[in-house]
């Protein structure tokens, strides 16, 4: 039994499922009805109308009305939420409520009417499936049948002398089933009453409505008793009739389940089911299996078999009763309600088994294995399977190269699980499909991991490895794990009760794990590089390294998923088809009506299979996650076309929109004024905003203008917005900010005009107008102040005149005779225009619709042309040493066959030997940080930018962030202070410098390697450094080591290394080269940073030699020159001889004598070789073994050995051990160990 829903609740004795939405009625023992959406597991509503418990209650077919019955006496006929509504906010499900045939307001969530008659308790109510009647049973011993749209009582069936407990109608027949406490099972035969209610007339239904006092406890003729069933030994709880065949259940208190046949003239028991040991409330068929469901107050619900009447399975529940149940019309679910609340169940997983194989889908249908070909929609079965009871295939597997199948059954009992290996029939027959045999084992699951090769998690948790003829061939130890998952060739996905791990077949060591909780399934796209692992309400996106990349939570059951050809994951839930960006981006397609299992997406179609395994396909629109993913990957060419097309609306796009950074793309399809305006703020579209708020003229959004345009200056927007809010204090200082003195002067009337003395006097500073001022304080009473002012301005005139204002009363005020007149300076140049803006090149939404019509395609993140800043951030040119060849300063008087110099340990004067018996953005270059109107065209950086995806493209332009972003996103890179001199070297010679007119500024010229066949927009960067001039500088790197300079060699090899990034191969074999030249920098930076490490090592203990003469061993693996082994060999010969690790040292000595030494050294090392054959052993174990191949880790000088974990550096491929992932790597010094990239790109070839 798999519980899809449950309550907690009062004792719960009525259940009823909603024919076509996902709701439940559950009436309670409280008087309480509930009304839950199963699906979302949430309360829609509740009634309390009746006055006691509510025994039964039924759902309209068609009509947004149910009907309940309770222990009042009362029939309520409550009218549902409307059919076509939806559940959202304060959409509430609101009933009517018509108490003694009185309409009420139909919005105050009350019952439309309420029919009495009933003289006991009412045990059931339900609906006819065609007819306007209500039938209803209860204690008084009657069964009614109720006309709900007259509200009268048109039947009454009278026959029972116990309690009437069910009473149902046929499904399709004049007929209705009840089941009373007189311990009999009663069939009563309607058709009268259908006679009368379809051709009314003299006698017919009018006659009811005129004379409904005709109808009482005696009953009538309408409806009579057809058979009388006996056979319980004790009262008759349920009775239901089958929803296809002459058949009828009936449950009672002597704990059997009857199952009765009938016919038209008789009826009689076909047989009795046992098992239940306390009295059976309800009995059930399945409504498409040949299946009993029963329950009962011993706690349990019981499934039996139809045709042999045995019981299947039992599922209990440890304190609850069980009261009634039903099953749902057109679904595999049933309802049953018990003493703790109602539990919505069914009996077995419906998820269809199925898999896909290019372009073909491979899925089981009732006991067929049937092939649907995509392309021609042709779908035929191949084959019958072999019997599985009534167990439905759980997982299914297809093998093209075997042309096999997998099967997995699944058992209630997960020990009793099988699989079944069938090879398909080639040349099946649609008509007459073959049963061929199966190879079938007990296992939980089985997947196919190789051409002939499966895995099968047995029964005890372990996996095997088994082929095509079903025998073990290996037996894996493998971490705890309750499930596997296909993982690729020879690679399983193993359950634990944490995650995920990932687990390499052919190594039998785990390479990776994921933490999620507990997995159903995962599916993997086309090219196996992303896996979208699904649990019950979460979806985990992961790469191939199982790293996560994003994580979404549900609410409701995840039940399937499949990659588009695009890379965005399509998933189902219960209620809609949803899709899933890699970047954690998710949202809505489509609402469902049913779950579906989505088994491809191609295009605007989504190909699934329903509950039922019936193949369909349904139309999405995928505008808004391609537009989605088309901003994430930058193809701004995509986002423009959708924009034009005006295909996406809504406020969640615009608000998405917002979130990235990207208001500018909303404002081109954005209608409504009230989101232009803040969309156009936001991105600092002033004229938008203008127009926006013009059309809104709300003084809010004219404050909100005024303050974004004075930030950009523009004070003829801010004028207009001052004056459209009447906000005249800062309007006159705007005027005084900008010197318009005339504008300010009409400001001074208009204070004067709004009586505002304060804003007029101040106007009047800022004019420097004495007479206005002298006016001003004259007009307020201030006669003194006005006297001060005029006196200390010298005039005159207006001073006598204020004088005589003054009595002998009041004093005279005395001007300072040092006052200094303070006169306001006027303004230089008033600002008429606004305030000029730096001129930048569009914004990558603009710069996109500009590129569009050059046909250019734009790859940078962003498209704003730098300034000379931006480049002087890395430093200054001065003092750089811009050596292109490195080899200046070298000593070059050492030949390459001569000495090795003091750095070799080969001196073998101190040994004792017998004698010998026999014989790699955009751009700114120094003057493009213009201050002018916008010119013509842009610069060929701009271009180069656009036109190349490589880094040293990008270097050459300036544009040094997107180069970095390429070399992180390539490489690993993190750490660009070793490329800082590198790049700047490299920078410098973009571009050459001219003199034009002495007057003119410098000219530049930007030499472009495809002159002769790019045009201006398609040209691309001339490059300095090409892969012969490596190699030469290789040739300097190797005298240096074979001189014993380490410490410079090192330095050189790793420059050398650094230079590969920025190199540019024309042909598949430049990329080979370059490749095997950056294997030989890894080679000696790695070997020489270890024989550098050994010197520095102390000797003093037997430990400190061990570890050297280890070190020293290792170094001989290195991937060096003949000439540079034979003195590693030497190294190691001599150290290990001088430890007594004969045997070791002897291996060396062959080594050294098979790549040709000198004779000299040659006679030396024969010498130690037969002294190291006279006794060949080894006096000390040291962590190496020459025979097992291994790598050396570059931090610890550990070895790896194969098939033990390692991480690598993304650059430089130099192998760590996994605790070193995430640190940077020593070997080259800029990439970071253990990082997924894409790779190293040195030609267009590469991303072809």
């Amino acid at each position: 039994m798999l519980t899809k829903f449950e309550t907690k609740s009062a004792r719960v004795k009525g259940v009823a499922f909603h024919p076509k939405r996902p709701w439940v009625l559950a009436s309670l023992h409280n008087g309480l009805i509930q009304l839950w959406d199963y699906r979302v597991c949430t309360l829609i509503d509740k009634f309390d109308e009746h006055e006691g418990p509510v025994r039964g209650v039924f759902f309209h077919n068609q009509q947004p009305l149910f009907v309940s019955g309770g222990d009042d006496y009362k029939i309520k006929v409550t009218g549902g939420p409307e059919m076509g509504s939806t559940i959202s906010g304060d959409n509430h499900y609101n009933c009517l409520f018509v108490l003694c045939l009185q309409v009420w307001n139909y919005k105050s969530r009350r019952c439309i009417f309420t029919l009495l008659g009933h003289l006991d308790y009412i045990r059931t109510a339900c609906f006819h499936h065609e007819y306007p009647w209500i039938l209803s049973c209860s204690d008084d011993q009657t069964i009614r049948i109720w006309n709900w749209q007259s509200r009268t009582c048109i039947c009454v069936l009278t026959g029972h002398n116990h309690y009437v407990m069910s009473a149902l109608f046929h499904p399709s027949d004049d007929l209705v089933v009840s089941a009373s406490l007189d311990q009999t099972v009663r069939v009563w035969d309607i058709s009268g009453l259908r006679k009368k209610n379809v051709s009314p007339g003299p006698g017919g239904l009018d006659d009811h409505m005129r004379n409904p006092g005709h109808t009482d406890l005696f009953g009538s003729s309408d409806a009579i008793v057809k058979h009388v069933l006996e056979g319980h030994d004790r009262g008759v709880n349920w009775a239901a009739f089958h929803h296809s065949m002459p058949l009828i259940v009936s449950g009672a208190d002597d704990r059997m389940i009857k199952l009765w046949r009938m016919n038209d003239s008789k009826a009689w028991e076909v047989d009795t089911c046992r098992g239940h040991y306390n009295n059976v409330s309800c009995a059930v068929f399945h409504p498409k299996q040949d299946l009993i469901l029963s329950n009962s107050e011993d706690k349990s619900i019981r499934v039996w078999d139809l045709t042999k009447r045995t019981c299947l399975n039992t599922f209990r529940r440890e304190n609850d009763r069980f009261w009634i149940m039903v099953a749902h019309p057109t679904q595999n679910l049933f309802a049953a309600g018990h003493d703790g609340g109602m539990i919505v169940f069914k009996l077995e997983r419906e998820r269809p088994a199925f898999a896909i194989q290019n372009n073909l889908l491979y899925y089981v249908k009732e006991n067929f294995l049937r092939r649907l070909d995509f392309t021609t929609a042709k779908d035929i079965p191949l084959m019958q399977l072999r019997n599985r009871g009534r167990n439905p295939v759980h997982s299914l597997c297809y093998n093209l190269a075997a042309n096999a199948v997998l099967l997995t059954t699944r058992t209630a009992n997960l020990d009793n699980s099988i699989y079944d290996l069938y090879v398909v029939p080639k040349d099946s027959d649609g008509h007459n499909p073959e049963s061929p045999e199966s190879k079938r084992a007990s296992g939980l699951t089985a997947v196919w991991i190789a051409r002939d090769k499966f895995a099968v998690l047995d029964r005890t948790h372990s996996i095997v490895v088994k082929n095509l003829k079903n025998e073990v061939t290996k037996k894996l130890t493998t971490p705890p794990c309750d499930e596997i998952f296909y993982a690729g060739t020879r690679m399983l996905l193993l359950r634990d009760v944490d995650g995920l791990v990932l687990f390499d077949v052919q190594q039998g060591r785990s390479l990776a794990t994921v933490k999620t909780p507990k997995v159903k399934f995962v599916v993997w796209n086309n090219e196996m590089t992303h896996v979208a692992v699904l649990s019950k309400h979460q979806i985990t996106v992961c790469n191939r390294r199982m790293d996560i990349l994003c994580s979404i939570t549900e609410t409701t059951k995840v039940k399937s998923g499949a990659w588009d050809d695009s890379g965005v994951f399509i998933y189902t839930i219960s209620n809609h088809i949803k899709y899933a960006l890699t970047n954690g981006d998710y949202g809505i397609i489509r609402t469902l009506d049913l779950p579906i299992y989505i088994t491809r997406i191609r295009n605007n179609s989504v190909y699934c299979l329903d509950r039922e395994a019936k193949p369909k396909v349904m139309t999405i629109d995928p505008t808004e996650y391609r537009f989605k993913l088309a901003l994430v990957n930058r193809k701004y060419d995509e986002v423009l076309l959708m924009v034009r097309n005006a295909k996406l609306v809504g406020q969640s796009i615009i608000a998405y929109l917002q979130k990235k950074g990207y208001p500018e793309v909303a404002l081109h399809f954005v209608k409504d004024q009230k989101t232009r305006f803040a969309l156009a703020l936001e991105c600092g579209n002033i004229e938008i905003a203008l127009e926006a708020a013009r059309s809104l003229d709300d003084k809010t959004c004219w404050e909100r203008l005024a303050e974004a345009a004075l930030l950009q200056g523009n004070h003829q927007v801010v004028e207009m917005a001052y004056q459209r809010t009447k906000n005249f204090d800062k309007l006159s200082f705007l005027y005084v900010v900008t010197g318009n003195l005339d504008k300010l002067r009409k400001m001074m009337k208009i204070a004067e005009i709004r009586k505002d003395t304060s804003g007029q006097f101040q106007i009047a500073l800022f004019l420097g107008d004495v007479e206005e001022r002298i006016k001003i304080l004259r007009n307020c009473g201030q006669t003194s102040l006005a006297y001060l002012c005029a006196a200390t301005h010298g005039l005159y005139e207006e001073a006598d005149e204020l004088k005589e204002a003054f009595g002998s009363e009041k004093p005279l005020p005395t001007p300072d005779p040092n006052a200094v007149l303070l006169q306001p300076p006027p303004p230089i140049a008033p600002c008429e225009e606004n305030w000029p803006l730096l001129t930048v090149s569009r914004g990558f939404f603009e710069g996109a619709m500009a590129a569009l019509k050059g046909k250019t395609d734009i790859t940078s993140a962003t498209d704003i042309i730098a300034d000379d800043e931006e480049a002087v951030g890395w430093d200054d040119e001065e003092g750089l040493d811009l050596d292109e060849d490195g080899v200046e300063g070298m000593d070059k008087g050492e030949d390459e066959e001569g000495g090795e110099g003091a750095g070799w340990d080969v001196e073998d004067a101190d040994l004792d030997l017998p004698e010998l018996e026999s014989s790699a953005a955009t751009g700114a270059a120094g003057d493009e940080n213009y201050f002018v109107p916008p010119s013509k065209g842009v610069p060929p950086t701009r271009h180069w930018v656009n036109n190349s995806k490589l880094a040293v493209d990008h270097v050459l332009a300036g544009s040094f962030e997107s180069a970095c972003r390429l070399l992180h996103d390539q490489v690993g890179a993190v750490n660009f202070e070793p490329l800082k001199p590198l790049i700047l070297t490299i920078y410098s010679r973009s571009k050459t410098a001219y003199q034009g007119l002495s007057y003119l500024s410098t000219l530049h010229c930007y030499p472009q390697r495809n002159w002769r066949d790019a045009g201006p927009k398609g040209g691309l960067p001339a490059i300095g450094c090409k892969l012969p001039d490596l190699i030469q500088r290789l040739q300097a790197c190797y005298q240096l080591t074979t001189g014993g300079k380490f410490q410079e060699a090192v330095e050189k090899f790793r420059a050398l290394l650094l230079n590969v990034l920025f190199l540019v191969a024309d042909t598949r074999q430049d990329i080979t080269e370059a490749e095997q030249l950056l294997e030989i920098c890894r080679e000696y930076t790695l070997g020489l940073m270890l024989e550098l490490d050994r010197k520095g090592q102390p000797k003093d203990t037997l430990d400190q030699q061990k570890r050297l003469c280890e070190m020293a061993a290792y170094f001989t693996h290195c991937k060096l020159q003949p000439i540079h082994q034979i003195l590693t060999l030497r190294t190691a010969l001599n150290l290990f001889f001088k430890l007594k690790n004969y045997q070791s040292a002897g291996a060396f000595a062959r080594r050294l004598l098979e790549l040709g030494p000198k004779a000299d050294v040659g006679a030396q090392t024969r010498k130690i070789l037969q002294a190291c054959d006279k006794t060949p052993v080894d006096e000390h174990k040291l962590n190496y073994d020459e025979h097992n191949p291994f790598a050396i880790c570059a931090a610890s000088y550990r070895p790896i050995y194969r098939g033990k974990p390692e991480e690598k550096c993304p650059l430089c491929q130099a192998s760590y051990l996994p605790q070193y992932k995430d640190t940077l790597c020593v070997v080259c010094s800029v990439a970071q160990v253990g990082k997924d990239t894409i790779g190293l790109r040195l030609s267009p070839l590469q991303f072809r």
